[in-house]
């Protein structure tokens, strides 16, 4: 048997040769300067926030490029797949309104998960097989463990690489015993014998770029006692980028190191070269200094955190684009939306990410918003996360409605107090009846900070219920509120009421804490003509009459 047709022996004999693939995926008709960019999850874990931003600034730089952006499943890894990690992708990817331009569905370059592709891997690896260009190793665990501790001892680089590449010369024999003997293998990728010891590249980001040469023959296709026989990912980006089109990687700055084998693939299987843009990756303040924000530590590098807080989907994206580009964060976010992101702006030191600084821009963000779509988008949050908030909005819209509008519509300066939509609760809860816990009389804990005592508190709480006018005008109002104050011997003022403490139960701004806590069960509210008119006189009543102890 020819040494050819040994190697054919090793594959399906119906696998296609490399023109059929060719054939299969064209170039794409696409203008001059487009980018074909990509994301490429991995269903081995939750999405890290970090996910996002890659594939905000993939979709960005497409989009405005007249390119397209795809998301390609990275799952070779099955053995260490999650269950659920693609709902999370999927769900990740509705809520930032990243959909990819292709899918399964409706795309010519797929199927989009690597797992799907074998036969394509197949072909390329058989390819290298039958140039020289790789080989099959049979080391087993403990040959491999055994390699890198001599060269540990030895105080050498570790890898699979000159004489210690046991496989990398054996004689066709030897290599046909094992076959004969049913020996599990792998496919290594022959690392040239004349390359140059350093390599430079031009990353798209960090410009030229300058790194030792790769000497590892690595693992390109893996045991072949698996099913499906799959690649690593070295060798399946290398293919599926060809093959999908892709001419722009935008990736973490850690597969820098990748770039010289990646080049020495794409060299092997006489493909174009594909441009690199290397991104800084997250970081996180620390004391002493700063980290990457990490999947094992941060709460906040899920992209889960920010859904189920419910931070807006378009706060978040507006802060990773002045992450990516400084100077989109110094523009108004409808404006830096519709910016381009540039990749020669995009810095080489890691951007921390600030949640104080994201709650910030969120709040800014809601205020912009009117009340029918702060309530829509806290209703949509609820469905999933606090459905029997969904039952308390429903019943109560119109409520809903008047209290997100106080001190937010028709004012300069709106109200910030909703950051994200689980604050929902804790910033407007009180207006609904259904919600709100009343108080309990004089002696309920809302109360008693206030310094009041409690018979002092019954009767001017009483009184006001009593004769309550649920006045339109807010001095109207507001002077009921001071007329029963002085009779009810409270100082004029806190300045009054500081000089001579004994002879006042409180002054004027404790009189009114009292009625703040009594329609809202907090000392700290808006402003209380505002809440009373969004409550009604009824309501209004009610928790009066509670203050009250009545």
């Amino acid at each position: 048997m020819s040494e050819r047709a040994a190697i054919d022996a090793l594959f399906p004999a119906d696998l296609p040769e490399p023109e059929h693939w060719e054939r299969r995926y064209p170039a794409r008709q696409l203008p001059e300067g487009a980018r074909v960019t990509r994301f490429g999850p991995s269903p081995t874990g939750f999405v890290h926030i970090g996910g996002v931003y890659v594939s905000t600034i993939d979709k960005d730089v497409s989009t405005h490029s007249g390119g397209v952006y795809f998301v390609r499943v990275e799952d070779t890894d099955q053995s260490r797949e999650v269950e659920g990690a693609l709902d999370q992708f999927t769900r990740a990817f509705d809520y930032f309104d990243l959909h990819p331009d292709e899918s399964d569905a409706d795309g010519a370059y797929g199927p989009y998960h690597q797992s799907q592709r074998e036969q394509v891997y197949l072909t390329y690896v058989r390819e290298l097989l039958r140039a020289g260009k790789a080989y099959l190793c049979f080391a087993t665990k403990d040959e491999l463990a055994d390699i890198s501790a001599k060269q540990q001892a030895t105080k050498l680089p570790t890898g699979y690489y000159g004489k210690w590449a046991i496989w990398r010369d054996a004689t066709p024999e030897a290599v046909a015993a094992k076959l004969a003997e049913g020996v599990p293998y792998v496919v290594r990728f022959r690392v040239p014998d004349d390359g140059a010891p350093r390599v430079r590249f031009t990353d798209a980001i960090r410009g030229d770029l300058e790194a030792e040469a790769n000497r590892n023959d690595a693992v390109i296709l893996k045991s072949s006692d698996t099913s499906p026989r799959l690649p690593t990912y070295h060798f399946a980006h290398a293919v599926d980028d060809h093959l999908m089109r892709v001419n722009l990687v935008v990736r973490g700055e850690e597969w820098i190191s990748s770039v010289p084998l990646h080049q020495q693939l794409f060299a092997a299987l006489d493909f174009e070269p594909i441009t690199y843009a290397h991104i800084a990756p997250l970081m996180k303040q620390i004391p002493g200094g700063k980290r990457k924000l990490s999947k094992r530590k941060d709460p906040e590098a899920g992209v889960d955190f920010y859904i189920e807080a419910g931070y807006p989907a378009r706060a978040i994206l507006y802060y990773l684009r002045g992450l990516a580009n400084g100077r989109l964060a110094e523009v108004p976010l409808e404006e830096a939306l519709a910016t381009p992101i540039s990749l020669d702006q995009c810095g080489v030191a890691g951007p921390l990410v600030d949640l104080v600084k994201l709650e910030d821009i969120s709040a800014d963000h809601i205020a912009t918003l009117t009340s029918e779509q702060v309530l829509d988008a806290v209703r949509t949050w609820a469905q999933q996360y606090d459905k029997d908030l969904v039952t308390v909005l429903d019943d109560a819209r119109e409520l809903a409605l008047r209290a997100i509008a106080v001190e937010r519509e028709g004012v300069d300066n709106p109200r910030k107090d909703l950051r994200k939509w689980s604050d929902f609760r804790a910033a407007y809860g009180f207006f609904f009846p259904t919600v709100f816990t009343p108080l309990t009389g004089p002696t309920d804990d809302r109360v008693t900070p206030l310094g009041v005592a409690p018979d002092v508190v019954r009767a001017f709480a009483t009184d006001l219920a009593d004769g309550y006018h649920h006045a339109d005008d807010q001095p109207e109002w507001f002077n009921q509120v001071r007329d029963l104050a002085t009779k009810h011997g409270f100082a004029p003022s806190p300045k009054d009421f500081k000089k001579n403490p004994d002879a006042y139960p409180g002054s004027i701004r404790e009189a009114s804490q009292l009625v703040r806590v009594a329609l809202t069960g907090s000392t700290r509210s808006p402003d209380l003509h505002a809440i009373s008119q969004a409550l009604g006189a009824d309501e209004v009543l009610r928790r009066l009459r509670a203050l009250a102890g009545a």
